[in-house]
């Protein structure tokens, strides 16, 4: 793999757009970056926009596109492309489509925002946002800064963990967050899955042919789709226990074991497992920016029906606010409106002469 000069992006070395310069080949992602490429050799870096969209899953990805097609000065800054949806095995009846994977939509979606409706992007991480005159400075890992006079913050959610004894240190050796890559992990071997909502038992699905035998760990009832839970109910080899909760990981150098216990009673079940899979849902990412808007008791982002935000020049969209239904469908709607309401504030800023 090489690295896009520009946006920093991975790019195969077979599939990706060359050019010399120096004596030296440069691999890009796409035409615009090596067009860009080309120009900032003798101009000067672009560091202004009208609008920085910060995070990469669907809502950030379509808020791009849609900015692109109404001919904005815009620039996207994620840490990857996908967010959340590239963990997404099955996704059904996204319109258009019957049935896609999670890497499978991210992939139309990059090649729309690289190629059909490129506009500057960046794999990177912010870490500062300050507000200034008409509008905000932006500051990323590298320390680079750059100046928007609008925002959407689509930086969605990240799991979260159980905070249990043995959790840290079996990381990756038998305690995983929902990534199918793992799953091999525990072929024929016994597994666990703790959780009761669509992601847990849409991985107790995954597993079943996969695993020895499965156990859904579950704090209380199946909070899931009642298709999903009647899907699951005909396995022959899954195990529920609903109503308890996870004390213990053990093992040696490994995982070998999780300790549960049913609630408000004090016996504790040892059950065999290689791996566990925790999937008890999310956490917004929301701190960036939680100083600038205000955040509802889970932290999320709160939005008008505009996606805008407390803060004038802030907008939000996706898993991060407190928009009704987390769903990629819904996330990708919201990035559109959004867009489309950014839009709306920098005309409204012309007007007004800003």
């Amino acid at each position: 793999m090489k690295k896009d000069p520009i946006c920093k992006m991975d790019v195969s070395e077979d599939e990706a757009l060359t050019t010399e310069f120096n004596g030296k080949i440069y691999y890009f992602c796409s035409e615009g970056c090596r067009d860009k490429f080309l120009k900032e050799k003798t101009h000067k870096f672009l560091t202004s926009y009208e609008l920085v969209i910060i995070g990469g899953g669907p809502a950030g990805l379509t808020a791009a596109v849609y900015a692109a097609t109404l001919k904005m000065e815009v620039f996207l800054i994620t840490k990857d492309l996908g967010g959340q949806a590239i963990d997404s095995t099955k996704i059904e009846n996204y319109m258009g489509y019957d049935f896609i994977t999670g890497p499978e939509l991210i992939e139309k979606f990059k090649y729309q925002l690289i190629h059909s409706h490129y506009i500057d992007h960046l794999i990177s991480e912010v870490e500062k946002i300050e507000p200034v005159n008409d509008g905000f400075h932006i500051t990323t890992s590298e320390l680079n800064k750059y100046f928007a006079k609008t925002l959407i913050i689509s930086t969605g959610m990240t799991r979260r963990r159980l905070k249990v004894e043995g959790e840290e240190k079996f990381q990756r050796k038998g305690v995983f967050y929902g990534n199918i890559q793992d799953f091999s992990f525990v072929q024929g071997e016994n597994a666990a899955v703790v959780g009761g909502g669509n992601s847990a038992l849409q991985i107790v699905k995954n597993l079943h042919t996969v695993a020895k035998d499965i156990y859904l760990i579950s704090d209380f009832a199946l909070t899931a789709d009642p298709a999903i839970i009647e899907r699951v109910n005909h396995f022959k080899n899954l195990q529920k226990y609903e109503g308890f909760k996870v004390i213990q990981f053990t093992g040696e150098n490994t995982l070998s074991s999780v300790s549960i216990r049913k609630k408000a009673e004090e016996k504790t079940i040892n059950l065999s497992v290689k791996g566990v899979f925790i999937a008890i849902g999310f956490q917004p990412n929301s701190s960036l920016i939680s100083h600038l808007v205000k955040l509802n008791e889970r932290g999320e982002i709160i939005i008008n029906s505009d996606c805008s935000t407390s803060y004038p020049g802030v907008f939000a969209a996706g898993d991060v606010t407190d928009a009704f239904g987390k769903r990629i469908i819904i996330a990708s709607s919201e990035g559109a409106k959004t867009a489309l309401a950014a839009r709306q504030y920098i005309l409204n800023l012309r007007r007004k002469g800003g």
